[in-house]
């Protein structure tokens, strides 16, 4: 018989749906996979079948079996030369290059970074599905730096956990147009789908809430250095809360402009958890690509 997790709802959660909770719950899962178990009877609310849209109360208890063994896997092992800043039998910390697509989708069946993973490991975690093993978290393409895999289910749903209940310390490195009004601040502004561009997020009422600490870093008079915190996991969160600051980063076509620049200057560079199977704090941190200028890497190093 498959293991299986067992979670309690929180009382904060009540009235959440079922399957939004656990799009919260288990990581990079997509809603439509969660969704389909459910309907399968796969996964239980306090020991019974349940609707997907079913609304939770504080105390419920779900029950999510572990899937069975993956078909075999149709994505292709290739050699791609991987940044590792750690690993060990739960996990891998990968410092991510800009320019690599995180896994597989629509237009991109080669070259990412699951490819680079099955020809590193002999194993990986089956909760994101034979497209995204192991994958727990997303950085978009051109964002660089920490990215967290997990090499086993129980690690990735306790990475899961800790990314949905908000105890991941995140922090990214932007480089923004223009000298920030204030050295330090919190935007605090609800993130949603753009009501026009759907490709796009916006800041708007109807969004979710949303909160990035931010602070300057350094500046050489019309680029800034920006230090960010994000307290939530919005869809490009910290993208969309710069351009709202009116300092959209340096090379970003969609929310602000690409100029010369072949990407976006987001970089994440520090993460901190605890470790699935220790309990123990853990921190690593990847150092700005040299793509960054000079000015600014030495900005961090002192």
């Amino acid at each position: 018989m498959n293991k299986a997790t067992e979670m309690t709802v929180p009382p904060e959660s009540a009235g959440i749906r079922l399957d939004h909770f656990l799009r919260g719950a288990m990581g990079e899962v997509s809603r439509s996979r969660i969704q389909a178990r459910i309907r399968a009877g796969e996964i239980l609310l306090n020991d019974r079948p349940a609707r997907p849209s079913e609304e939770l109360r504080g105390g419920d208890r779900i029950t999510v079996p572990e899937p069975p063994p993956p078909a075999p896997a149709l994505i292709a092992a290739e050699e791609i030369p991987l940044s590792v800043l750690f690993e060990d039998e739960a996990l891998l910390v990968i410092d991510k290059p800009a320019g690599l697509v995180v896994h597989p989708g629509a237009g991109n069946s080669e070259g990412t970074l699951v490819n680079a993973l099955l020809h590193h490991c002999r194993g990986l975690s089956s909760i994101g599905g034979v497209e995204r093993p192991g994958i727990v978290h997303r950085l978009d393409k051109e964002t660089s730096g920490c990215l967290v895999v997990a090499k086993s289910d129980a690690a990735h749903h306790s990475l899961a956990r800790q990314f949905a209940g908000r105890e991941v310390k995140k922090t990214y490195i932007a480089l923004v147009e223009g000298r920030l009004r204030h050295p330090h601040g919190e935007i605090d502004a609800a993130i949603g789908r753009h009501p026009v561009h759907r490709q796009k997020m916006a800041v708007h009422e109807r969004g979710r809430p949303a909160q990035t600490h931010y602070r300057l870093r350094a500046t050489d008079g019309s680029v800034s250095l920006v230090e960010c915190h994000p307290r939530t996991g919005r869809t490009h969160q910290i993208r969309v809360h710069l351009k709202h600051l009116g300092h959209a980063i340096l090379g970003d076509p969609v929310y602000g402009r690409r100029g010369t620049h072949t990407r976006h200057f987001l970089h994440a560079w520090k993460i901190g958890f605890k470790h699935p199977t220790t309990g123990r704090d853990v921190s690593f941190e990847a150092a700005l690509s040299p793509d960054f200028p000079e000015w600014a890497r030495a900005a961090l190093a002192t």
